[in-house]
């Protein structure tokens, strides 16, 4: 009995432990540029924020101070000599650092303390990090360096240098800045897990350098460091109709290196890259972003970025000027490899071909492994389709490609054996869409079907969202329309992984609610819009694939497609309550509006691409390119009152309404309550970016609902139209009829691909299409957060944006016997969750602390929403916590 007695008090003990751990209240979350303790921040005024970890009702922060220091035990006290903000009553989270001038390479803490709700300070934030980079541009000491050869040299340069520390090591940082791509090594391990690093910019403009902490990679006496340098985007020796091979900042790629190393006695020595490094040609012997990766196993050189390599017969390098004056810090999420997918199946056609199935289709690459006679030539084919004889067919993905001979086959690896046992080859500097494999060898060899493995690669953005529901196909088409989206995330927005590789800006924008509702990737979309800015005409043109070569500037590179200039910072500042990137992107954006106002002066433009691929029905260009030119001028307008830009504001508020009304003379009809010739696009445009006038707005929802059921309840839209239309319907009355169409699971629908096997989204709705039918495409996936917000109701809400009060506006359709949609933001977990039970509809809520929402239950005939058996309001104001209504 005793010892029992004695288990009970443990137990008790440990109980009220975990439950006191559970609600202590505490800062949590902690970022500087929204990345975790990150390396090589060159802001002097970088931005920190943090969220409440505090799971009481009305939860929220009423004061904070910032410490930050460079000793962390100091900050550990709570006291810091770089800054100490002093308590500051707000209830913000995200500020701008206002202490001490930053100095570069330099390790700073910082943390953050917080009062509750009741004025009380809680438990201190941990202590966390950042460190400064180079800053500013004369803070280089390395040279840029080449290997001397031109730009059609195919084979992948190694470069080499030997160095030895003088003294006992305290840290080391590696800054590297490349044209092209690169891979760093040290006493031959690679340093960090990225890919495909530095991001693709316009590098005659700007160029990234990445920074990495070394210090474990160092060792006492001689060191190694080795790069091997890729043509990526800088060299593309491929050629295909977007003209890439004739980009103006096309060279043999190059790179500058500046390792730093700190000793215990504070001294510093840099190693740089100059004239005293070695080169010599590595056994990639052709690397092309865009098509594959050769690689000669017979040409290896083993131990070559190490130490005691013998590098006697290596040649000399070449000295190069830097390929901008513009080289800043990459601080953001990387490309990794993110998950490992092994073959599903493998078929064996005979001993020289094997065909593989990962069973689902990805960006990424391959590694195989395999044995045979020195000599072996093994061809690696990757696509999305197979044949009917069950070979890869790359009909659908090869089409823009130009080849100029038979050596650089589209998708295909090639590897030649040593014959010096097994072989793991990996491309390095290339990446594909696909799902099956083929595999062909010069002689026979023996694989298995894990000889073959997958692997996910995608800028390794952390997921912020996640939805459940009673319907299967929903719940898999959200899942494929994430696929899809980390397919074409590469440090950039692109349209598709395998075919075109590029930043099509209308994908980039008719997918950005999807991302952020699934992703926090606001690093990757500040980066694209610095591509942006660098791409803008004097006169405010943009392209519509973003970086270039050249192409794109032509004469339908308009409003639908370009408005992401103004449409992804107004997103990121309303997921994220930012407003850095619409500040820095403010005079982009009024450049642009006025180009276009200048070119259509009567407020209507024809400037744009139109419905891209849509079903059957053909929607007006002028009517569409104007709606976006309407929703360009709102957002400037917007942004101009925000920050304190009146004239701005008084003038583009009034060119909007201009806009506006022009189209509303134009192509609405006030007596029957139709847009242009009433297809589903034309009606869907008008309701989802505000055209329509207030009086109308449940007239047209109602005329496009109708339209629907007379297409058989079944899409008839391009981009333009599925972009808006399942928005247009929930938004304004008509959510049974977007449930219907996101459900639906015949030609033409979403759905139509998942029960066909889709594990991503397509280019066509018509899978046997003759064109425009990539099987890993993104510009139709609105519809992953249009979940989110047409069955969960989660909203931001414009006035206190970033979720600080969540708009709530669920729909409890039928059909569904339960949905729940959870959304990662700024201030923490919100979860929106509804169940029917009987004739009611139970609806749980959860609002992170330090934030609020305004419910809008959706009551029809005589029901109401009660909590707690007492009624509530229609719509209802709550703090944070937890909560839940029954709607009967």
């Amino acid at each position: 009995m005793r010892y029992l007695y004695s288990f009970l008090l443990v137990l008790f003990t440990f109980s009220t432990i975990e439950k006191a751990n559970a609600n202590e209240v505490k800062p949590s979350g902690l970022q500087c540029e929204h990345l975790i303790n990150p390396i090589g921040v060159d802001l002097l005024n970088p931005r920190l924020s943090w969220m409440m970890a505090d799971n009481r009702q009305g939860a929220k922060q009423t004061a904070y101070r910032i410490i930050v220091g460079k000793d962390s035990s100091e900050v550990a006290r709570k006291k810091g000599l770089s800054w100490e903000s002093g308590k500051i009553t707000s209830s913000a989270n995200l500020i701008n650092y206002k202490g001490k001038t930053l100095e570069p390479f330099t390790k700073y803490y910082w943390s953050v303390e917080l009062w509750d709700k009741d004025g009380k300070p809680v438990s201190s934030g941990p202590v966390v990090s950042f460190e400064t980079g180079m800053m500013k541009i004369d803070n280089w000491k390395g040279t840029w360096i080449s290997d001397g050869n031109d730009i059609d040299k195919r084979e992948a340069p190694y470069f080499r240098k030997v160095f030895e520390p003088s003294k006992k090591i305290k840290s080391a940082r590696a800054y590297i800045a490349a044209a092209g791509l690169y891979e760093l090594y040290l006493n031959g391990k690679k340093v960090g897990n990225h890919r495909l690093d530095p991001m693709y910019t316009r590098f005659d403009r700007r160029n990234l350098y990445v920074s990495y902490d070394v210090t474990s990679q160092l060792q006492n006496g001689k060191n190694a460091v080795g790069v091997l340098l890729g043509n990526g985007w800088y060299n593309h020796q491929s050629i295909g109709v977007w003209n890439f091979d004739k980009a103006p900042w096309r060279a043999r790629p190059a790179f500058c290196l500046d390792l730093r190393i700190t000793y215990n006695d504070g001294s510093v020595d840099v190693i740089t890259s100059g004239g005293d490094w070695k080169t010599s040609s590595s056994p990639i012997v052709l690397n092309n972003i865009y098509t594959a990766e050769h690689y000669d196993a017979r040409k290896e050189q083993p131990g070559w970025n190490t130490a005691d390599f013998d590098d006697k017969k290596w040649n000399g390098i070449s000295l190069r000027a830097a390929p901008s004056n513009n080289v800043v810090s990459q601080v953001m999420q990387p490309i990794r490899n993110v998950e490992e997918i092994p073959s599903k199946t493998m078929q064996k056609i005979n001993d020289t071909a094997y065909v593989f199935d990962l069973g689902r289709n990805i960006s990424g690459v391959t590694k195989i492994k395999v044995s045979g006679e020195e000599g072996t030539v093994i061809r690696i084919k990757h696509g999305e389709r197979l044949y009917p004889n069950g070979r890869v067919d790359l009909s659908n993905i090869d089409v823009y490609y130009r080849p100029k001979d038979n050596t650089d086959p589209f998708q295909t690896d090639i590897v030649t054996l040593s014959g010096k046992g097994e072989l793991e080859f990996m491309p390095k500097f290339n990446y594909k869409g696909f799902q099956y494999v083929e595999v062909t060898s010069s002689k026979p060899i023996q694989l298995t079907k894990e000889s073959i493995t997958g692997y996910f690669m995608h800028s390794d953005v952390t997921p912020t969202g996640k939805i459940s529901s009673s319907n299967k196909l929903i719940d898999r088409l959200w899942w494929a329309t994430n696929n899809s989206y980390l397919s074409n995330l590469m440090g950039y927005p692109t349209d598709c992984p395998q075919r075109e590789k590029n930043g099509w800006t209308g994908d980039g924008h008719f997918a950005v609610e999807t991302g952020l509702f699934n992703f926090d990737g606001i690093t990757v979309y500040e980066k694209w819009l610095a591509d942006h800015r660098d791409e803008q005409q004097p006169n405010g043109v943009l392209p519509d694939i973003i970086p270039t070569g050249g192409w794109g500037y032509g004469s339908a590179n308009g409003t639908d497609w370009t408005s992401t200039i103004a449409i992804i910072p107004w997103n990121i500042y309303m997921f994220y309550g930012d407003s850095k990137l619409l500040s820095d992107s403010y005079n982009s954006i009024k450049r642009y509006v006025n180009y276009i106002e200048q070119i259509s002066p009567t407020g209507l433009t024809t400037f744009g691409r139109g419905d891209w691929v849509p079903v059957k029905s053909q929607s007006s260009l002028e009517y569409t390119s104007s709606t976006y030119y309407y929703v360009d001028a709102v957002i400037l307008a917007k942004a101009a009152k925000m920050f304190g830009k009146q004239a701005d504001y008084s003038y583009y508020s009034n060119l909007a309404e201009k806009i506006k009304k022009a189209i509303n003379d134009k192509y609405l009809n006030r007596a029957t309550g139709i847009y242009a010739s009433g297809v589903q696009t034309e009606l869907s445009v008008a309701l989802q970016w505000g055209l329509v006038p207030n009086e109308l707005v449940a007239k047209v929802a109602e005329n496009l609902a109708k339209r629907v059921a007379a297409d058989g309840m079944h899409l008839d839209v391009g981009v333009l139209g599925a972009k808006a239309i399942l928005n247009a319907l929930s938004d304004n009355g008509q959510a049974e009829t977007a449930y219907k169409l996101a459900a639906q699971d015949t030609y033409p629908s979403w759905g139509w691909w998942i029960v066909n096997g889709a594990t991503t989204l397509y280019e066509n709705w018509d899978i046997k299409a003759e064109r425009d039918i990539s099987l890993n495409h993104m510009m139709f996936g609105e519809i992953g957060g249009w979940f989110f917000k047409g069955l969960g109701g989660i909203h931001p809400d414009e006035q206190q944006p970033g979720f600080k009060n969540v708009q709530l506006r669920p729909n409890f359709v039928s059909g569904l016997e339960h949905f729940e949609a959870e959304h990662d933001g700024p201030y923490g977990k919100i979860v929106s969750s509804w169940k029917r039970a009987g004739n009611s509809v139970i609806y749980s809520v959860t609002i992170p602390a330090n934030s609020s929402a305004t419910i809008t239950f959706p009551l029809t005939g005589n029901k109401k929403a009660y909590r707690d058996g007492k009624a509530v309001l229609a719509k209802l104001n709550i703090g944070a916590g937890k909560y839940q209504f029954e709607i009967k």
